[in-house]
């Protein structure tokens, strides 16, 4: 942390509330898994056929490196005033300024950080309010008093560049060296999303008595919404296996997640109040759990996803809407095994896929985040310094696809 006081905010709010630390009660209440997974081109759900490659001489917009030289960057926002901040896994909260890097991180979280294999400084997000609260939402990894890894969402308040710890806002998410999740969001109800994954324990996803392969929805302070599918839980969605990926439609605000599957089987799920993916009981195509494993079902009717990868490996992670051109509509999700990112088409409706076309395909390697600013500009971030990637001498980067319409 920057100082004393905020490594002692964040010592003693440590398992305050039924649910770890969400929010504060009475007092100051304060990567994605693809070793081993075999790499080829993706497929779309079962009976849709996978357009071939596009390279970026044939996309609607031009590829430039915006920075370069970083160290595994894992997230990004962008206020209103301009300014883009962005994580890096390694400890680090930092910021662009009319283009330039600043050298001065605005906040670097060092005590406690745990940052093994996928584990480390994650997602990231910016309040609704950013322009009044200056409010920054960041989740990481770290070890508690016994030396387990878990995580935790933190909110800092920045000013002038530089940010303190404000407080926790939920803690003692389970946590390991893969199967983290981390991806926060904002959605249009105003509310605070996380995604946790199953923390390398499988059967973790199935109880709701646990954190474990989860997506979460608090308010902004933490605290568990009463309109919450299951009472007093900040549970959402359970069945998840490691979710990386949060994006709302912006017309029918239908929430949309990305998750690694087991050795492929990765997919693209449109995430419903209480439902239940499946994970560890049913993958793919499977809808239905084999009798013997009736009793490790958890709650909730049971998901498919809206499109898989099959046999092959995509390793999806963040995703956006695109809101402007000639791919509005659309739904980009940032690929890191299958180093590309996939333009999803989806159904009128949106609870189907009619068409997925892999892009940029090996031009820049393992890709971590995708997302579109504020003037149309998309933004990609590589991976190929997170030990899986073969880094080439100015990774990793931050890559702007600015619009040519």
């Amino acid at each position: 942390m920057d100082s004393k006081r905020d490594k002692a905010v964040l010592s003693t709010m440590i398992g305050i509330s039924k649910w770890p630390l969400l929010g504060l009660a009475g007092a100051m209440l304060l990567s994605g898994c693809d070793m081993n997974k075999p790499s080829a081109p993706p497929v779309s759900a079962p009976g849709k056929q996978t357009e071939a490659p596009a390279s970026s001489k044939s996309t609607p917009y031009t590829a430039e490196v915006l920075v370069s030289g970083l160290q595994v960057p894992w997230d990004l926002a962008f206020a209103p005033d301009g300014r883009l901040f962005f994580t890096e896994r390694g400890g680090t909260l930092r910021m662009i300024d009319q283009g330039k890097l600043a050298e001065k991180p605005v906040f670097r979280i060092e005590d406690g950080l745990y940052k093994e294999a996928e584990a480390g400084v994650l997602g990231l997000t910016l309040d609704p309010d950013f322009a009044k609260n200056h409010y920054i939402y960041v989740y990481h990894s770290y070890q508690d008093s016994g030396g387990k890894p878990v995580n935790r969402v933190v909110r800092l308040i920045e000013q002038g560049g530089s940010a303190k710890l404000d407080r926790v806002i939920i803690d003692r998410l389970p946590g390991n060296r893969i199967h983290d999740g981390g991806r926060v969001r904002f959605g249009p109800d105003g509310m605070l999303y996380v995604t946790n994954g199953d923390a390398a324990s499988p059967s973790l996803a199935q109880q709701l008595d646990s954190l474990a392969g989860k997506i979460f929805r608090v308010q902004p302070d933490g605290q568990v919404p009463k309109d919450n599918p299951f009472p007093g839980s900040p549970v959402y969605s359970l069945g998840h296996r490691n979710p990386q990926g949060l994006a709302w439609h912006p017309v029918t605000k239908q929430l949309y997640s990305t998750e690694h599957g087991q050795t492929a089987h990765d997919e693209i799920n449109l995430i419903e109040p209480g439902a239940n993916y499946g994970w560890p009981l049913i993958q793919g195509n499977e809808s239905q759990v084999k009798p013997t494993d009736a009793g490790k079902l958890g709650p909730g009717p049971l998901k498919t996803p809206l499109a898989h990868s099959g046999d092959d490996t995509w390793a999806p992670s963040g995703i956006t809407f695109v809101t402007k051109g000639p791919w509005k509509g659309n739904l980009l999700a940032a690929n890191l095994r299958g180093t590309q990112v996939l333009r999803v088409t989806l159904t009128e409706d949106g609870k189907g896929v009619h068409a997925i076309e892999p892009l940029y395909k090996g031009e820049f390697g393992r890709i971590r985040a995708v997302a579109e600013g504020p003037d149309g500009s998309v933004y990609l971030l590589t991976n190929n310094r997170d030990g899986r990637g073969q880094p080439k001498a100015d990774d990793d980067k931050i890559i702007r696809l600015k619009p040519n319409f």
